[in-house]
């Protein structure tokens, strides 16, 4: 975890057994890891989309006597720093740019343990076919995936659309062998996402997921979830993050995987014969 305000928050909060409701603020705090310690109780639940109450049996749930407790100890574990980008030189658009350098810091953090991410490398490519899970905001991660994936996998299935054909997907590639489902999931989060993560695990497939936080709504659904920011700062946000760390879980992956390199030698001298790539 990155010694950092979001990451000083997110540690706070883990460990605790929280409601959807309070999962919510929780998400909503890290993200906000700047502004945290100096929100009312009212701001916070205007922000968070959830009633004041909700926000002072919040903090009971992590120990405190009440949301003025919280915040005190807010701004001793976790003082804000400044915003990347909020000097006045900068405009809305290189904010936007700056606020990503800095999730990438924080993703780099995280990645100083490599445990999670090595035992993913190892679930995935254990798992023959393999799943990639990816609706709608998150369907531009799992096809990325999925395309590299494929050149080092010896099968795998990507998950793109949702529908009453997902769940029967599901069940092919289960009585196939799978026995890992990786899902990229990014704001906001479809229901059939949770839904089809929720009948995977049911059916006995391990989840891997990549989300914009550990108190997204499929953590609940995830045996593995692994953090990585999304930016907020223009009017769609932007997943450089999770990109990285699909690439990162790859490399884990093709690590594990003893055919991998020889699997791209192949695809390189088949790409050349083809005259595939332009020179």
């Amino acid at each position: 975890m990155s010694d950092s305000p979001a990451g000083r928050l997110q540690a706070l909060f883990e460990g605790h057994r929280l409601t959807p409701t309070q999962r919510r603020i929780a998400h909503c705090m890290v993200r906000r890891a700047a502004d945290a310690p100096f929100l009312s109780s009212v701001e916070l639940a205007e922000l968070a989309g959830v009633s004041q109450p909700s926000v002072t049996r919040f903090a009971v749930a992590l120990g405190f006597d009440g949301y003025p407790a919280l915040r005190r100890h807010l701004r001793e574990v976790a003082p804000p720093e400044p915003v990347p980008g909020e000097d006045a030189g900068h405009n809305e658009y290189q904010q936007a740019v700056l606020a990503e350098i800095e999730n990438l810091r924080h993703l780099a953090g995280l990645l100083a343990d490599p445990a999670p991410v090595e035992r993913a490398g190892r679930l995935l490519a254990g798992s023959r076919p393999l799943l990639v899970l990816g609706l709608r905001a998150a369907s531009s991660q799992a096809r990325g995936f999925a395309y590299f994936a494929a050149k080092v996998h010896p099968d795998v299935r990507l998950l793109d659309e949702g529908g009453s054909m997902l769940t029967d997907r599901i069940d092919a590639a289960v009585r196939a062998g799978a026995t890992a489902l990786l899902c990229f999931a990014l704001p906001r989060h479809p229901r059939e996402v949770v839904e089809a993560l929720e009948y995977a695990r049911a059916a006995g497939l391990t989840v891997v997921t990549v989300a914009e936080s550990a108190f997204a709504p499929v953590a609940a659904h995830s045996d593995l979830l692994i953090p990585a920011a999304v930016g907020t700062g223009l009017a769609f946000d932007t997943a450089c993050a999770p990109m990285l760390l699909g690439r990162v879980l790859l490399e884990a992956m093709a690590d594990e995987l003893p055919d991998a390199q020889a699997r791209l030698e192949q695809f390189d001298a088949k790409a050349a014969e083809r005259g595939l790539f332009v020179e």
